[in-house]
């Protein structure tokens, strides 16, 4: 059986596009069983995963659990906001503590980029990022490229424009990694103070200008502003921000072609798009949502097949 080159998920760029293929093809597999009257597996009965949380998270971490759940594994959930470290305890003290309970398995959302990384050198179990700081977060850029290859047919060759906050988002960044290695063309728009400086590091072109950008694009994928991690004010208003870079169905129906729009979740509606954007036809959204408890579980499963 094939298997994927890493013992962790810790980000796109440790990954390759084989790892990437056989991870589509397990999803393939897991989608048709959650659209099934019985919905679970009994593949990972044997496996405990604890998923911590050291940021505020409904989306991923719902997802994950019943990713986890749909495989049967045993799961238990730590939120941060509770646990003893607001009294002080380290990384790894916590992360000890729960492996003492004989976890094979850690999911982890930390607000410090390299978090995940960090734990992977010092713990003994399989780790996944599910969003380090501003760094990446990978299985929401899986769940993307799945979900345009389930729409578009194939990611390679497809124009990508990702849109708003790319300073600030882990998002952008596994986007930018899983959709160049699947061989497509990616573009980036939004307030030049919302542009990292690397960008043309990684081979991204800029186009400052909405319109042109969704002229370009067979997909958009509209970023929220991350108001959470904004120190101070990197445009003069939301208003201000909405005219230039929110996306209406006036503008979405005067393009002379069809675009999907894709959002990561949570949607500020009337800001980055409007409701009827958000709800209509070419929005993949909800497809996202369900293609992400399918990527989910293709991760960990796949993660779990190498846990000697």
């Amino acid at each position: 059986m094939a298997e994927l080159s890493v013992n962790h998920l810790l980000g796109i760029k440790y990954i390759n596009k084989a790892d990437i293929d056989l991870i589509f093809e397990t999803a393939d597999h897991f989608k048709e069983v959650i659209n099934r009257p019985i919905k679970k597996v009994p593949s990972l009965r044997d496996v405990t995963i604890a998923n911590i949380f050291f940021e505020n998270s409904t989306r991923t971490r719902l997802s994950f659990e019943l990713a986890q759940k749909r495989l049967s594994a045993d799961v238990v959930s730590f939120s941060a906001a509770q646990s003893s470290v607001k009294k002080g305890e380290t990384l790894i003290d916590t992360v000890n503590n729960i492996l003492a309970m004989k976890v094979d398995m850690v999911v982890m959302r930390h607000s410090s980029p390299g978090a995940a990384y960090f734990l992977s050198q010092n713990v003994k179990a399989s780790i996944i990022n599910a969003g380090d700081g501003a760094h990446e977060h990978p299985t929401q850029a899986l769940l993307d490229s799945f979900t345009i290859r389930e729409k578009l047919g194939d990611v390679a060759g497809k124009k990508v424009v990702i849109v708003g906050d790319i300073l600030h988002s882990r998002v952008a960044l596994s986007n930018i990694y899983a959709l160049q290695m699947q061989g497509a063309e990616v573009k980036v728009c939004g307030p030049n103070t919302l542009i990292p400086r690397y960008i043309n590091e990684l081979g991204i072109s800029v186009e400052p200008n909405l319109r042109k950008a969704l002229e370009w694009a067979d997909v958009a994928n509209m970023l929220r502003v991350q108001n959470e991690r904004l120190d101070y004010s990197y445009f003069p208003s939301t208003r201000e921000y909405v005219k230039q870079y929110g996306l209406d169905k006036q503008l979405l129906d005067s393009l002379n072609k069809e675009i999907v729009i894709m959002h990561p979740g949570p949607i500020n509606r009337g800001v980055e798009i409007t409701s009827d954007v958000a709800d209509s036809g070419h929005s993949v959204i909800l497809d996202q949502v369900e293609n992400g408890v399918a990527i989910r579980m293709a991760v960990v499963y796949l993660l779990a097949s190498k846990i000697k």
